[in-house]
């Protein structure tokens, strides 16, 4: 595996492989990488002769009441997972080298974005875009891989992908969960041990949630009131929200019917978690 810090050399590299034929793969992350990237890894690792793992915690996707120095890091073990998944190259710039002045032209979301994380976090998903409009530009992907757990995101990324005409497929890949349901995370590291056997509710809502729509019930609401009973009675965290939209459009829907999205967000004490469950009926 090669470590690469500079935008230029990582160009010339991929620049060099895709004329000897081989197609790339790409994993962006954040780092203090855990199951859920493995999955993306071994993932792009199967279907791609190159794999390229980003590790850039990026600025522009943190709010002002967001500690962007908080945010975990582990430069050391995340480069050993890689390299024993097979990783190819490991791109890891600077906050100096990805953005060297202040940038002239970013990248605005217009859609998909007031609702779930992106209604309380404004800008957030402008950061994402433009992040990943540059990483497009330097690692050249054929495929990039996504966790599904962050399905804002995907349908973020989806759009950008769209509407920018990136020749590049978005593969995303199913949440990978802890043995007691709760969807792997960076932030699950915050987590009080009392917090953490409640965070397990989370997911079990969600499939209560399942079970009841199988059952018959077609009525949001209803659905939302069931989530909402179970999170408050089970856990101490505080709701940040429980939705259900149309997917990926992101719409808000009178019943339950065709595809869609049940989304939540929990506040615990030092950590904020999501998780979802797609459907399609």
């Amino acid at each position: 595996m090669k470590t690469i810090e500079n935008i230029k050399e990582m160009q010339n590299e991929i620049l060099a492989r895709k004329r000897e034929g081989m197609s790339i793969g790409f994993v962006p992350t954040m780092g203090f990488l855990h199951e859920g990237h493995m999955s993306l890894i071994r993932k792009a690792r199967a279907e791609n002769d190159i794999v390229v793992v980003s590790i850039f915690v990026n600025p522009l996707q943190f709010g002002p009441n967001e500690d962007y120095e908080a945010y975990p890091r582990d430069m050391a073990q995340d480069s050993k997972l890689a390299e024993a998944e097979g990783v190819d190259y490991l791109f890891s710039p600077s906050v100096a080298e990805m953005y060297p002045n202040e940038p002239s032209v970013g990248v605005v979301v217009q859609k998909r974005t007031s609702v779930l994380c992106g209604k309380s976090r404004p800008g957030h998903f402008d950061g994402v875009a433009t992040v990943l409009t540059k990483l497009f530009h330097i690692v050249l992907p054929d495929r990039a891989y996504f966790g599904q757990k962050d399905a804002q995101q995907v349908a973020v990324v989806e759009g950008l992908i769209s509407d920018f005409n990136f020749p590049v497929e978005l593969v995303p890949g199913e949440t990978v969960r802890e043995e007691d349901g709760l969807a792997k995370s960076s932030r699950n590291v915050f987590l009080t041990p009392d917090e953490r056997k409640e965070a397990a509710c989370l997911h079990l809502s969600l499939e209560a949630a399942r079970a009841a729509i199988e059952s018959g019930k077609k009525n949001p609401e209803t659905i939302r009131e069931l989530i909402t009973t179970m999170i408050e009675n089970q856990t101490s965290g505080i709701i940040d929200y429980i939705e259900i939209y149309s997917y990926p459009e992101l719409e808000p829907i009178e019943e339950l019917k065709g595809r869609f999205i049940i989304a939540l967000a929990v506040r615990f004490s030092k950590a904020r978690l999501i998780d979802n469950m797609i459907f399609n009926l």
